[in-house]
């Protein structure tokens, strides 16, 4: 029994803490993209068929795991943490991040081309239609936004917009 000047351990209040993810999503190919590479892998078979049917088989298989590593280690991934926002390769504190919207369909084909700036970072894939622009306010870095494909852009937005630490 603790004396009374004695204090029993009090539990931290529930705040994040800077390595805890608020957010995270792998920007992996859609079906239809797999599909492609299985048919494109085929080819195999046809171009080195005549030589031995061995030879087109392991020709295919070849192509495809040289497509399949190739799409998985150049499948990106979003994470939001309290401190940080990473987008692909591109890192940011999020003390730098100002407005962040989403756009779907034409407003989304309207943000990957007439309206995209040059200077914008951009992580979007023809697979995954919406797009999250995130403004970046950082006076040292002359991007002014990052636009990033996302297939749960509110939840991205939502990620984005609660307050950080």
């Amino acid at each position: 029994m603790p004396t009374p000047d004695q204090s029993s351990p009090v539990p931290a209040p529930n705040t994040p803490t800077s390595s805890e993810v608020l957010y995270t999503e792998k920007l992996w190919p859609s079906v239809w993209i797999w599909v492609v590479v299985v048919g494109l892998s085929g080819a195999g078979v046809l171009m080195f068929g005549p030589i031995s049917a061995a030879t087109g088989i392991i020709a295919a298989l070849v192509l495809l795991a040289i497509m399949t590593i190739m799409l998985v280690l150049s499948t990106p991934t979003i994470t939001v943490t309290p401190t940080t926002v990473r987008v692909g390769r591109a890192s940011i504190d999020r003390k730098f991040v100002g407005s962040v919207e989403a756009f779907t369909k034409g407003e989304a084909t309207a943000e990957r081309g007439p309206r995209l700036n040059g200077l914008a970072y951009m992580c979007f894939r023809g697979w995954i239609d919406p797009v999250v622009k995130i403004e970046i306010t950082d006076p040292a870095d002359r991007t002014p936004y990052w636009l990033a494909s996302s297939r749960r852009p509110d939840e991205l937005v939502s990620a984005l917009t609660t307050p950080r630490d």
